[in-house]
């Protein structure tokens, strides 16, 4: 077995889901997934405003690429991905003579550690894009939940895990609530 190494495959674009899906498959169906190991698709994660509410979608960093990770020195692994529906060849250098022939390059360490940082730190921090520094006795409005259109003081503020203890006034009396930070918004 040679070495794995990790490469770069152009598909249509908008449909890299569906590529990755079909990939998998034809792998699987020639027991070559120890020759593949991984197929990846870099995405983020991107908080929108939608009819009021906050949700969180996932957004391709790198339209019409999938990432995997392969060894190409056995004869058929390279051919399987090409010939795979929505694939339509490597990211590499092109041969001068032969304009068909599409060389697959590997990527270098340093790109893949940066392109895989990416996706754990999106997994890892999700809240990240909406991480607001909130401050005990500040003012909050409680945007999502059950608390939904109510006012409160922050009691104490966990940043470790994204949350907050809001002092919220229900029928008439204070009630303290833990929150998370994509669920309040500071009052102006």
């Amino acid at each position: 077995m040679g070495e794995l190494k990790w490469y770069v495959v152009r598909s249509v674009s908008g449909q890299e889901k569906k590529a990755k899906n079909y990939l998998e498959t034809e792998l699987g169906r020639h027991n070559l997934t120890e020759l593949v190991p991984q197929v990846l698709i870099p995405v983020e994660k991107v908080f929108e405003m939608r009819n009021g509410k906050k949700r969180v979608r996932e957004r391709n960093l790198y339209p019409g690429y999938i990432i995997i990770h392969a060894d190409l020195g056995h004869g058929e692994v390279d051919h399987i991905i090409t010939s795979t529906p929505g694939v339509i060849g490597f990211l590499g250098d092109k041969d001068k003579k032969d304009a068909t022939n599409n060389k697959p390059v590997p990527l270098h360490i340093s790109e893949v550690n940066r392109i895989l940082g990416i996706v754990d730190e999106a997994e890892q921090q999700a809240d990240a894009t909406l991480d607001k520094p909130y401050v005990v006795g500040e003012l909050v409005k409680v945007v999502d939940g059950p608390f939904n259109g109510f006012s409160g003081n922050v009691d104490e503020v966990f940043e470790e895990r994204k949350k907050l203890n809001v002092v919220v006034k229900i029928f008439g009396r204070s009630q303290p609530v833990e929150l998370s930070y994509t669920q309040v918004e500071k009052e102006a």
